[in-house]
C-alpha cells in the first residue's frame, strides 16, 4: 500500500507502530498481546544489560553513573563507522562484519570506561556524594557534545546486513534480530552472574562492595577492582549500543541519554546494586512500555485526529512481519 504523507519508515529490525482501525477482523487481540510481549521482551533484554553497568558501579563505589547512557551511544557510533567501513568488502559474511563491529565497540567503551573512572571519579572517592554525581553529568554532557562534533547531529543509518527472517509465534511475529537480541542479552546476564558468583574476581567485587577499608586490609587491590567494574559495565554497554542500532536500524548522539535513563530507571525499580533485579526491572520495564505503546497509544492533536485515542489501537510489529492491508506503519522511534 501506498505511504501515507508525514509518516516516517525504518529499516529492519525496528518497533513499528499500527492504528487499530486499519487491522483486519482476523487479528485477535491475544495476538496483539502476545506481540507486545515480544516486542517487550526485546526491549527489555537491552534495558537489563544497560542497567547492570548502573547497578555495578553503584553496588561497589555507591555511584550513579550517568555517563553510562553515553558509553552505550559511543559503542553503536563505533560499530557503525566498522560495519560501514566493511559492509562493502567482497567476501565477509554479514554475521562476521556484524561480529567484526561488536569487537572493535567493546575495548573502545572498556577504554572509555578506564579512563572516566580514572580521571574523573578515582580523585573524587572520598569527596561528598554530591561532587562525583555532578561530575557524571558533566562527563554526559561532554561526552555528547563529542559525539555531537565527531558523527553530526543528524540520525544515521544502521547497516542492516544481517538476513532477518520472521517466524511466526502463536500468531504473533518476531523476527531473526530479535530472537538475537534476546539471546545475546541472555548470555551476557548468565555470563555476569557467573562471573560476580563463580570466580576470584567475583569475590573480591562482592568484598569490595560490603566494606572497602576490610577488603583492602585483606589484600585485595581496591582500584583495581573498581576500575575493572567500571571496565566490566562500558563492555556491556558497547554490545547493548550496538544491538539497539541493530533493533531501531538508527544511530543518533542523543539516544544514550534516553536509553540510559530508561536502563537507571530499570536499575532503581530492581532495586539499585542488585544486579538480579537489575535484569528483573529491565525486562519488566520494556514488557510495560510495549504494552502501554500498544493498548494506550499516543494522542494526536490536529485534523481527523482531534480526539486522542478515539478507536485506534497502536500494534508493535516486527519489519517484516504481518501484512495488515491499508496500514500506516511508522517506527516507535519517531513517536516517542
Amino acid at each position: 500500500p501506498a505511504q501515507r504523507p508525514g509518516t516516517k519508515t525504518a529499516p529492519s529490525g525496528a518497533v513499528f507502530v499500527s492504528e487499530r482501525r486499519h487491522l483486519p477482523h482476523t487479528l485477535r487481540p491475544m495476538d496483539i498481546f502476545l506481540q507486545q510481549l515480544i516486542n517487550g521482551l526485546t526491549l527489555g533484554s537491552v534495558y537489563a544489560v544497560v542497567a547492570l553497568g548502573y547497578t555495578m558501579v553503584y553496588g561497589i563505589i555507591q555511584l550513579i553513573n550517568f555517563a553510562h547512557g553515553e558509553v552505550v551511544m559511543i559503542g553503536g557510533m563505533v560499530a557503525l563507522w566498522t560495519i560501514g567501513a566493511l559492509a562493502g568488502s567482497a567476501g565477509l559474511p554479514p554475521t562476521v562484519v556484524v561480529l567484526a563491529g561488536v569487537a572493535s565497540a567493546v575495548p573502545v567503551c572498556m577504554l572509555l570506561g578506564w579512563s572516566i573512572e580514572r580521571a574523573a571519579y578515582r580523585p573524587l572517592r572520598g569527596a561528598p556524594r554530591l561532587a562525583p554525581l555532578i561530575t557524571a553529568i558533566g562527563i554526559s554532557i561532554i561526552l555528547q557534545n563529542v559525539a555531537l562534533m565527531i558523527f553530526s547531529r543528524n540520525p544515521l543509518p544502521f547497516p542492516q546486513i544481517l538476513p532477518n527472517p520472521v517466524f511466526e509465534v502463536a500468531g504473533a511475529s518476531i523476527s531473526l534480530v530479535q530472537i538475537i537480541i534476546i539471546a545475546t542479552c541472555l548470555l551476557l546476564m548468565g555470563g555476569l552472574t557467573l562471573l560476580v558468583y563463580r570466580t576470584r574476581l567475583g569475590m573480591a567485587m562482592r568484598a569490595t562492595s560490603e566494606n572497602p577499608a576490610v577488603a583492602g586490609l585483606m589484600g585485595i587491590p581496591i582500584d583495581r577492582v573498581i576500575s575493572t567494574t567500571f571496565v566490566i559495565g562500558a563492555g556491556l554497554g558497547a554490545v547493548a549500543g550496538v544491538l539497539n542500532g541493530l533493533y531501531y536500524g538508527i544511530v543518533h548522539y542523543t539516544f544514550g541519554a534516553m536509553l540510559g535513563l530508561k536502563a537507571f530507571c530499570a536499575a532503581v525499580l530492581g532495586g539499585i546494586g542488585n544486579m538480579a533485579g537489575a535484569m528483573l526491572g529491565g525486562i519488566l520495564l520494556g514488557v510495560v512500555e510495549a504494552l502501554g505503546t500498544g493498548y494506550i497509544g499516543e494522542m494526536k492533536v490536529g485534523g481527523k485526529d482531534e480526539k486522542a485515542g478515539k478507536g485506534r489501537l497502536k500494534v508493535a510489529v516486527p519489519a517484516g512481519g504481518k501484512d495488515f492491508g491499508d496500514i500506516t506503519l511508522a517506527p516507535a522511534i519517531f513517536q516517542k
